[in-house]
């Protein structure tokens, strides 16, 4: 799985402008993008044990993730196949099986319906063999959980390649929970997805990542399934107080060098999860459409345990740095968004420093063009 290297390669052109505005594209992109790929769940922390459980969405689908007698992960939509209510809601522990709440209807953890109460009401028409959960697909990387709606889907571990391997030394099933968060975004979840894979933007909109990131060596590696972002700090310190004082305390988590102090790193999973490295901390950002012109948030971080508290503040100063960041790109995207929406505009040429937008460009048209008649340019 080899990198996209040279630097001639032609480069795909953005997607066209409608592409984010079209509201009849919401729901094909949840059919053929969202159901369809592989879709970050939550941390094995939540399941630590048989009976375990944790709930998320794939796109707008709610599913459900338990660990089962022998201690394999299972995934199901959070459904139940009587009148429709979501089964389980949040994290936590079954006591034996999967009871629904609203009417009782009780599954064991492999999915099949063992339990409805009187039963006999229903006469014949209740087939308990016919009416198990419906599965999903779950597999673990690096301490992170994925679902995949799709029965036929490739397995995660073949799409990354190396990607595990690069992830080994962040520790990220050893890591404990904190500081879980979320939010929305004024736009189309793809303009917000391009904005998070290119760094051409920061000498212009992040004066903050500008005076702590050495944007010269600012570099995206292209796989075919993910993106891999390096942003080494510079060695000149920063003239704001607490972004220097970020650079001057934090130190390695377990299993990292020296080396690992100087660089934050980025990972984008096609087509909507991230995985951000830090030297102090490991954070995940899933984000979802919630329809044509706004984006849900669900943020998560992950630290070593028993961090003292020298690293906590670090933490904190690592966490307000990305606030003002974020804030920064809520503006920016929703600027992009309006923007759209002009009559006759078409976007221009990407920089070599967009080639990951044009990758993701590339990606997006080839899950919707073979069922739609999307124009192109």
């Amino acid at each position: 799985m080899a990198a996209v290297t040279d630097v001639q390669a032609p480069l795909a052109e953005a997607l066209e402008p409608r592409l984010y505005l079209d509201p009849e594209l919401v729901e094909l992109e949840q059919e053929r993008i969202f159901e369809r790929t592989w879709q970050l769940i939550g941390h094995v922390s939540a399941l630590p044990q048989p009976g375990s459980y944790t709930t998320g969405f794939a796109g707008s689908q709610p599913v459900l993730v338990v660990r089962d007698e022998a201690s394999g992960l299972r995934a199901y939509r959070n459904v139940c196949r009587h009148r429709g209510s979501c089964l389980l809601s949040g994290s936590g522990q079954c006591k034996g099986a999967i009871r629904c709440r609203y009417h009782g209807w009780t599954y064991k953890f492999d999915g099949t319906l063992i339990g409805a109460p009187e039963a006999l009401q229903f006469g014949k028409r209740l087939d308990k063999s016919t009416l198990g959960l419906m599965p999903a697909r779950v597999e673990e990387l690096c301490g992170l959980v994925f679902v995949n709606l799709d029965p036929d889907a490739t397995p995660l571990a073949d799409l990354v390649g190396d990607l595990p391997a690069r992830l080994e030394r962040y520790r990220i099933p050893t890591l404990e929970s904190f500081a879980p968060s979320g939010g929305s975004q004024p736009a189309n979840w793809k303009v917000v997805a391009e904005n998070y894979l290119e760094g051409y933007h920061i000498p212009i909109a992040h004066p903050g990542l500008m005076r702590m990131l050495d944007y010269k060596h600012y570099e995206t590696e292209l796989h075919e399934h993910y993106a891999w972002i390096e942003a080494p700090l510079r060695e000149k310190p920063s003239s704001n107080r607490l972004e220097r004082l970020y650079a001057q305390l934090v130190t390695p988590m377990p299993g990292l060098s020296q080396e690992d102090r100087r660089t934050w790193r980025y990972v984008f999973i096609y087509p909507n999860t991230t995985i951000d490295l830090y030297p102090d901390q490991v954070n995940t950002w899933q984000m979802t459409p919630d329809g044509v012109a706004r984006t849900r948030d669900v943020f998560a971080g992950y630290r070593a345990a028993g961090s003292g508290p020298r690293t906590r503040a670090v933490q904190r100063l690592n966490n307000w740095l990305n606030t003002v960041v974020l804030k920064e790109d809520i503006d920016l995207v929703e600027n992009v968004q309006l923007g759209l929406r002009t009559r006759g505009y078409k976007c221009g040429p990407l920089s070599r420093r967009e080639s990951a937008v044009a990758w993701f460009a590339d990606r997006v048209r080839a899950d919707l063009i073979p069922t739609h008649p999307v124009a192109i340019s």
